[in-house]
């Protein structure tokens, strides 16, 4: 009779599946004008205390008093405003020409990206489902995943893969990451480094929840809100239709673009400062 597999080995098969399903790797994902941000959201953008954003931040169509939490300083052209917390600007839809249409376009591309991910074809038929959403403890390797379900990360999760690879995990339900949760990113091997944050979407039709002094990597692409728990760090960026929400002490860090990611249009410049005032006439001279 023809030998029976031991589990041991059709466990290291599954394995090999898992680690070359995502050999067909798809295009990035690109962000337009939504990439000048590391928060862009729609109706609120929230902090608690005590984060360090790194990277721009932008609200609309709501005001910038919908902004909160961040002690913001209005610039004397009314263009942007600047908080401490943030080594970046801050815009809202309420500022001054022309910050309106220049996140009108922003918000666009924010949801043409969205519409983008959420339309990728998988890449191996084997990419819909994985694991039933529980994803802690699993090896992805370059590639488009979907689950119809909610998703949810309770041990450390390791991205595989060069500098050049795009990962795109599509996700009807939220995605959530529990306390203390790692996203580790490694080099498969080829000699191209590890993968870039910028070449990682996360695309969720629910809600983003990112548990306290969890660190994730990548791009979130979120339909309703995005919040992080206090003390939780993001090396990417939160596009949120909807709000964005950031605990106590947490860390966000915009990526460079990806290798293969075209950079975001520039930013509006800054109004030039006004020329100096000329010193005064000397008194004249007694006769």
């Amino acid at each position: 009779p023809a030998p029976v597999r031991s589990m041991s080995a059709r466990l290291s098969c599954l394995l090999l599946v898992l680690l070359l399903r995502g050999a067909a790797a798809p295009a990035p994902v690109p962000l337009g004008g939504a990439g000048d941000f590391v928060i862009l959201a729609k109706t609120a953008i929230t902090e608690v205390g005590g984060g360090i954003i790194t990277g721009n931040i932008g609200l609309s169509p709501n005001a910038a008093l919908a902004i909160t939490g961040f002690a913001l300083t209005a610039d004397g052209s009314n263009q942007f405003a600047t908080s401490a917390q943030v080594s970046g600007l801050v815009y809202a839809s309420d500022y001054a020409v022309p910050t309106p249409a220049m996140l009108t376009a922003a918000v666009s591309a924010m949801e043409a990206a969205y519409t983008d991910a959420a339309g990728r074809p998988l890449s191996h038929v084997s990419n819909a489902e994985n694991f039933d959403g529980i994803l802690g403890g699993k090896i992805f390797t370059a590639g488009v995943y979907k689950w119809s379900t909610d998703v949810s990360f309770a041990t450390d999760i390791t991205l595989s893969g060069s500098v050049e690879d795009v990962f795109i995990f599509q996700i009807v339900g939220t995605l959530t990451v529990y306390a203390g949760i790692k996203f580790i990113l490694i080099s498969d091997g080829s000699g191209g480094g590890t993968p870039s944050a910028s070449n990682i979407v996360w695309q969720s039709a629910m809600a983003v929840e990112i548990g306290p002094n969890a660190h994730v990597e990548g791009i979130f692409l979120c339909k309703t809100y995005v919040a992080l728990a206090a003390g939780a760090s993001l090396n990417g960026r939160i596009l949120a239709q909807e709000a964005a929400t950031l605990g106590e002490s947490c860390r966000i860090i915009a990526p460079p673009p990806g290798l293969l990611q075209p950079p975001p249009p520039p930013l509006p410049p800054s109004p030039p400062s006004p020329p100096p005032s000329p010193p005064p006439s000397p008194p004249p001279s007694p006769p």
